[in-house]
């Protein structure tokens, strides 16, 4: 008996469409779980290999079927999303995430393919004055470059980007190594974070430790679960920011449990993705208000989790399900 037949009840597939596309994706899918501590989402991106996929099913089948951590608090600082647009574009998303939602803090995207820094520079500028227009005097501006950049660009971004945005609160994985990371914080005052340096690490306690980042942001799912990236951020000893991966409301429900468990949590977290899909799985949208979301366990919607069934067609739904049972047996192995 697998562990899948062991502990989970239910599994649905879903697909929900994005409101923009983000990483060249249009639409999020992936299963949901179901088990005797209610439901979880298994949704790895679609180019990973089933052994970094496998991290997200222990993740997904820890939060089904063991209860939420105890909480330090109940409502978490969020940031907006404003991913690499154009600079018009960029100010009505900040309108919108300041009047309707709150944020006081925002991550823009920089370093996207096809686009250079004066692109990066104005979209940041635009925010700045967005925000301020909007009635955030002193708004925080965080900058993500998706580890596009060398060491040699990101010292040469940094002062650009950092003049822009008034004084970035920090810049999230400038680089792709972590010997990389400490060397740009060897050089340049901007605080650094980092991301995929520590969860695609093969040991990412050790990682955390290395003395490459300022700041470390954590996602449940790729770490394996809550119990997992706790046992991270207590090791390393540097503050946190909470991330979602696109996540539905299914899935950023383990990620406010984990940010509301962590015993210190001084950043806004990047747990705001909700309004990056056009549809989710929960009768009304996951949005922040006054800046944030409060720590509950999202429970699907009959009518929405039909919808988000019925854009999957059965090619589909068997591919995702085969990708379970293969992450399942090395799950199994493990």
């Amino acid at each position: 008996m697998s562990v899948l037949d062991e502990s989970i009840d239910r599994i649905v597939p879903f697909s929900v469409p994005l409101s923009v596309p983000f990483r060249n994706v249009t639409h999020r899918e992936g299963l949901l779980l179901h088990g005797f501590s209610g439901w979880s989402e298994f949704a790895p991106f679609i180019e990973y290999d089933d052994r970094t996929a496998a991290h997200w099913l222990r993740a997904a089948l820890e939060f089904a079927t063991q209860p939420m951590p105890e909480p330090h608090r109940t409502a978490i600082d969020v940031n907006a999303i404003i991913p690499a647009v154009d600079p018009e574009t960029a100010k009505q998303l900040v309108r919108k995430a300041v009047t309707r939602d709150g944020c006081t803090t925002f991550k823009v995207k920089v370093a996207q393919a096809g686009q250079n820094l004066n692109d990066d520079e104005e979209r940041l500028a635009a925010v700045l004055a967005a925000s301020r227009e909007a009635g955030v005097s002193h708004p925080w501006i965080r900058v993500d470059a998706n580890a596009a950049w060398s060491v040699a660009d990101a010292l040469a971004a940094l002062p650009v980007l950092d003049a822009a945005a008034e004084g970035l609160e920090y810049i999230e994985q400038p680089c792709q190594t972590l010997e990389e990371l400490a060397e740009v914080r060897g050089q340049s005052w901007v605080p650094i974070a980092a991301d995929e340096s520590i969860r695609t690490a093969d040991d990412p306690i050790r990682a955390a430790q290395a003395d490459a980042a300022d700041i470390l942001v954590l996602k449940v799912a790729p770490l394996g679960g809550i119990n997992n990236a706790l046992a991270i951020a207590h090791s390393a000893g540097l503050p946190v920011v909470v991330s979602g991966a696109m996540d539905t409301a299914i899935g950023l429900s383990s990620g406010l449990a984990f940010a509301a468990a962590l015993p210190s949590l001084p950043f806004a977290c990047g747990l705001g993705t909700g309004a990056l899909l056009a549809d989710d799985l929960v009768a009304t949208p996951l949005r922040p208000e006054h800046g944030q979301l409060l720590a509950d366990r999202a429970i699907p919607d009959d009518a929405a989790l039909e919808r988000a069934m019925n854009r999957m067609d059965s090619d589909r739904q068997r591919w995702w399900h085969d990708r379970l049972e293969r992450c399942s047996a090395l799950l199994e192995l493990s």
